[in-house]
């Protein structure tokens, strides 16, 4: 379960095709930091939120500053033009911030059958750059790397890249980061 959620987009009247005219509520949509889910949040009136903010969205509802109630697991679809242009933005940033996690990809990566390997799922890498890439494990860093695999560059804006792509099309075969 997600503990925090980082503020994709607040919506201060709720939706304008809400056709609950009479009473609108203010929605804010989020990203679940550890597991990727998309969220729609109802905030604590009055708290003060901005895009990008880290919100806690745990159970523990006393410890909750900014959100009152998570109302809905929502579908990219579901989201704001604002949220879903912002979602490869903070997804760059949630990468940087648990660069350990998906170090860790790099490092234990394996096949996935006989012939297709769960690094070819990262968009712009091929064989040849998957086989420089499980050549030179293990990795400490991004940095590193790049370093060690000369022609790959931000291997962080990779992941983003597959997660934003796993959030964006949920039916596809295989996953990687988002459940």
């Amino acid at each position: 379960m997600e503990e925090y959620a980082c503020v994709l987009d607040i919506l201060p009247e709720g939706r304008p095709d809400d056709r609950r005219q009479f009473r609108r509520e203010a929605i804010i949509y989020g990203l679940g930091v550890d597991e990727f889910k998309i969220f729609e949040m109802a905030p604590i009136p009055g708290a003060v939120i901005n895009i990008g903010d880290r919100v806690f969205i745990g159970k523990e509802t006393e410890e909750r500053k900014q959100i009152e109630r998570v109302r809905a697991r929502v579908s990219y679809a579901e989201l704001t033009h604002t949220a879903q242009s912002e979602l490869g933005f903070l997804l760059e940033e949630l990468v940087l911030e648990q660069e350990e996690k998906f170090i860790e990809f790099y490092n234990h990566a394996g096949p996935i059958s006989r012939r297709y390997h769960s690094l070819e799922l990262l968009p712009g890498l091929g064989k040849k750059t998957m086989e420089a890439v499980l050549a030179h494990r293990p990795y400490t860093s991004f940095a590193e790397v790049e370093e060690k695999v000369s022609n790959l560059r931000h291997p962080e804006k990779l992941i983003a890249a597959r997660i934003e792509h796993e959030i964006r099309e949920p039916e596809q075969k295989y996953r990687l980061f988002v459940r």
